[in-house]
């Protein structure tokens, strides 16, 4: 199967093998992303591929051993090898191998889950910045690529790292989840040919993830394959959030309980009250497992418009976390009925789906934010784009308003942008307008901007047009717009 998107990430590989030089890329991204297909295919078949997986858990002689195992099957030497005892044997045989090797020959050399074969006193890291330094990086059309999952390590180990590789990368990948036009081009090209609405609900499930995409059979429908891998007992996904957390760090537990803590504000939680909701301490610790939940696309830190970093709020981003907490949790405590070959199509008939897909949709829009702008022919007049809110003062008068997306632009105005989610064309009624028209005029009296202030829409099913939205919306954005 060919590469489906990824045009910046190609390019960048393109770069990396383009040279004679030594090269060393890091890629990193959540698990289940696509990282270690991205490499391979497009990687394998461009010279020498020499690839070790890193095992979770595993023990330094069982990592050795895969290693020794992959030093024979990519180089077949005519004499057997000494098998490894350490990360700097291993190395060592491996810089040798590849100093015989033709100096105008592509040389790949990609560590597939290095936090794992990073384990405790394992050694390898102190190993691979002695063998870059002395050797590797002197070897002509050498491509040193390093992997992870665990983002937050990759960053701080490798990309970050302050000792002996620091500053020795030469390119980065940060593989994110496709988008919503990718993720279509990915279904179709297993034979999926879905609207751009039923991608969209796939989508708010599932995310843009190619594993959890490439789960879903032709034969079913969207509701169908939801139901098959959500809410069945041996579905994929009907128990995945708590392993996936698991493999990632090394005390998924607080990052469980930090994620169940966040996801009960819509609009998200800061630092101070996610102390008080998970019970975590204040101190660096805190720190460490946000940063860490961030690198790996879980939650998402948002500044709002006008405020200071240290006013940031978190919210949750990733979709089948949100979809898990939702839906999926509650009916295996019971709390919706046991599950039934037509589950969901029974749940996305209530009002509690109209709720979640409103949300789910929200966070679609606002990972979209680049043809959104191109929609609106902003791209050039953009100076900041994100959140605005205002809390709820203490006397009754003074309400709270929260603009999910909020355009500062550099010719005098601002945009601020709806987003409404109906399995029809969205008809604007008099009471919307009208809350609407208050939000405008609550921004305007807080921020005393006396810039020009327009309203955008983002829907999912079209606009209905009428005498409210013809006097209030000056830009909408259909769904389409957002697969450009």
């Amino acid at each position: 199967m060919k590469l489906i998107g990824r045009k910046r990430e190609k390019a960048t590989l393109q770069r990396v093998l383009g040279t004679d030089e030594p090269e060393f890329l890091a890629v990193y991204g959540r698990r289940r992303v696509g990282k270690t297909y991205l490499i391979r295919e497009f990687c394998q078949d461009k010279g020498l591929f020499f690839e070790v997986l890193g095992q979770k858990d595993a023990s330094l002689a069982v990592q050795l051993s895969h290693f020794y195992e992959a030093l024979t099957n990519t180089f077949r030497p005519e004499l057997p090898l000494k098998a490894p005892n350490s990360w700097n044997e291993a190395f060592h045989t491996l810089g040798k191998l590849l100093e015989m090797e033709p100096e105008r020959k592509r040389k790949i050399v990609f560590l597939d889950e290095l936090p794992w074969l990073a384990a405790r006193r394992s050694g390898v890291m102190q190993a691979l910045e002695y063998a870059w330094n002395k050797t590797w990086s002197t070897i002509p059309n050498l491509k040193l690529i390093v992997c992870g999952s665990a983002a937050s390590w990759m960053l701080n180990r490798v990309i970050r790292e302050k000792g002996g590789l620091h500053n020795r990368l030469t390119q980065r990948i940060h593989l994110k989840p496709f988008s919503l036009k990718e993720s279509k081009a990915y279904l179709a090209s297993r034979g999926i040919h879905l609207k751009d609405e039923q991608t969209l609900e796939i989508y708010m499930v599932l995310g843009g993830i190619p594993y959890y995409l490439r789960q879903l059979d032709r034969r079913r429908s969207v509701s169908q394959n939801i139901n098959a891998l959500c809410f069945m007992e041996d579905g994929l996904l009907f128990d995945e959030l708590t392993p996936l957390l698991a493999s990632l760090f090394e005390h998924s537990e607080t990052h469980e309980k930090m994620i169940r803590a966040i996801a009960e504000r819509r609009y998200g939680m800061r630092r101070e009250e996610l102390i008080k909701a998970s019970g975590s301490s204040s101190g660096g610790t805190l720190k460490k497992r946000l940063d860490e939940l961030e690198a790996s696309s879980f939650i998402q830190r948002v500044v709002p418009w006008g405020r200071k970093r240290k006013d940031a709020f978190f919210k949750i981003v990733d979709e089948y976390t949100l979809f898990y907490l939702h839906w999926i949790e509650p009916l295996r405590r019971g709390r919706l009925g046991g599950g039934s070959k037509s589950q969901w199509q029974a749940l996305s008939k209530t009002p509690s789906y109209l709720a979640w897909s409103g949300y789910a949709f929200e966070a679609t829009c606002l990972k979209h934010l680049d043809p959104i702008l191109r929609s609106l022919d902003l791209e050039d007049v953009t100076s900041w784009a994100g959140t605005w809110q205002k809390k709820t003062g203490a006397r009754k008068a003074d309400r709270g308003v929260q603009i999910d997306l909020l355009i500062d632009r550099t010719d005098g105005a601002v945009t601020l942008c709806e987003m409404k989610h109906h399995r029809k064309p969205f008809s604007l009624d008099r009471k919307t307008a009208m809350a609407w028209v208050e939000r405008m005029r609550l921004f305007q009296e807080v921020t005393h901007t006396e810039k020009e202030i327009f309203l955008a829409l983002v829907t999912s099913h079209g606009l209905k047009p009428n005498a409210w939205s013809e006097e209030l919306i000056h830009r909408h954005v259909p769904l389409s717009d957002l697969f450009r």
